[in-house]
């Protein structure tokens, strides 16, 4: 990987990553994908960084994995493709899931396979309106991986999640919004300034308990309510300890604005 395939830079306590590869539409290299994960879990333990946008360069978003050099033709040892999608692709969705900052997906223009994907783990996604989101597995005679059977019916539901891994039609930023798979389409020209926005808004915000909401909202899709209600009860008891708590909970009484330091 080169230095310049994955930007990264932190302002106003906003961690960006831009993949920088417009030529090949932002197809992800193992070297940019280690790299995002490792930024993710760095933004994790970094009191700056209180929130992480995730955008690319040119015209694609993410095209997917870059399969060139890969030896998907070459002999293989029995388990080297399960083996080499838990370390690679599915280690890069679950970073993204588990980071304790909010993550934004500010996609430029077309996501497909594993780029969809990254996009649809992060907590809000805005799409360019000439963005388009493709499940592109089915063209190529693939299952698809990435996290994306874990993550489409619990965004949209398992027929439709069907419909779209079954056929692989490009999906436009429209038509993405109305199925829940993007919270806003915005102009292209105001992407960029509407990504930013979002992301100091949250970066001001309470960072624990945006971390732990995000921990309650995506334990939720795979537990029961009993355990469901125990988690938030737990959760907030944890929260109480922070200094931002505190200082919401007095700004109410004393009926002004928080001002949250992320602590």
């Amino acid at each position: 990987m080169t230095e310049a395939a994955l930007l990264h830079s932190t302002g106003g306590h906003v961690l960006t990553l831009t993949l920088n590869r417009p030529e090949s539409l932002n197809a992800l290299t193992p070297g940019q994908r280690d790299e995002i994960i490792r930024l993710l879990s760095q933004a994790s333990a970094t009191a700056e960084v209180r929130a992480v946008l995730i955008t690319g360069t040119g015209r694609g978003f993410c095209a997917g994995a870059d399969l060139r050099g890969t030896g998907t033709t070459g002999a293989r040892v029995p388990g080297d493709v399960a083996r080499t999608l838990r370390t690679g692709a599915q280690r890069l969705i679950a970073a993204v899931l588990d980071c304790e900052k909010p993550v934004i997906a500010a996609v430029n223009g077309t996501a497909a396979g594993l780029g969809a994907h990254l996009a649809f783990a992060c907590d809000l996604v805005l799409a360019a309106a000439s963005a388009r989101f493709l499940e592109v597995f089915v063209r190529r005679g693939l299952v698809p991986d990435g996290g994306g059977a874990y993550l489409l019916p619990r965004l949209i539901g398992p027929q439709r999640a069907k419909e779209l891994m079954f056929f692989g039609d490009a999906l436009t930023a429209t038509d993405a919004e109305r199925l829940g798979l993007v919270n806003r389409v915005v102009p292209d020209d105001g992407l960029e300034t509407t990504a930013r926005a979002w992301a100091e808004r949250l970066a001001a915000g309470p960072t624990r308990a945006l971390a732990l909401t995000k921990q309650l909202v995506n334990a939720s899709l795979d537990t029961d309510r009993a355990t469901a209600f125990a988690a938030e009860a737990a959760a907030q008891e944890i929260n109480m300890t922070t200094k931002d708590a505190r200082d919401g909970v007095r700004s109410f009484v004393e009926r002004r604005d928080a001002e949250f330091r992320g602590r």
